[in-house]
């Protein structure tokens, strides 16, 4: 069984990051696999300063761990000012090639205005700078706030469908680089 880590990048309550997180989550463990979504929100994590060792801070250490155990991962962030939002550029900053590579990485960005790929191709030049898999199959939403019920449910079945196909991907490409 292939573990999968995810983390939303936004520190809204009602966030809309979370939400499609949640909905990738869902079919990923419906495909037999073990999913740990950590809550930004809950963690206590510095700004990252370039060390190695945040003593004052053991929810870096756990981050760490998460992703370290991983076989792969999902980063799920709003496009604030065209990009990845800064906290989960600080997530990432926080660890090392020692708990991302190797890891098969699916991305999603959320966005209240048009769909577009700004946060997405960031995200992806900075899982390749530390030598991650990200998988070809992404998900922008545009005018997010639109796409969700207010359960959290997509009422979009061609969204739908793209969940299944991202989380499929994921999925079987981390069992192959497990092996």
């Amino acid at each position: 069984m292939v573990k999968i880590v995810g983390i939303s990048g936004s520190l809204r309550p009602d966030s809309y990051s979370a939400l499609a997180l949640k909905q990738a989550a869902q079919r990923i463990e419906a495909l037999g696999a073990e999913m740990n979504l950590l809550d930004i929100r809950q963690l206590n994590l510095p700004f990252c300063n370039g060390g190695e060792d945040y003593p004052d801070y053991p929810d870096v250490t756990r981050l760490r761990q998460a992703f370290e155990e991983a076989d792969g991962i999902i980063l799920a962030t709003p496009e604030y000012h065209g990009s990845v939002s800064g906290v989960l550029k600080n997530v990432l900053d926080l660890m090392s090639f020692e708990h991302l590579a190797g890891k098969v990485t699916g991305v999603i960005s959320v966005l209240g205005g048009q769909a577009n790929s700004n946060a997405l191709n960031d995200v992806r030049v900075i899982m390749r700078w530390v030598h991650a898999w990200v998988i070809p199959e992404q998900i922008a939403i545009g005018q997010a706030w639109q796409v969700f019920s207010p359960e959290g449910k997509l009422l979009d079945e061609k969204l739908a469908q793209r969940f299944d196909q991202f989380a499929q991907s994921l999925v079987e490409h981390s069992e192959k680089l497990k092996a």
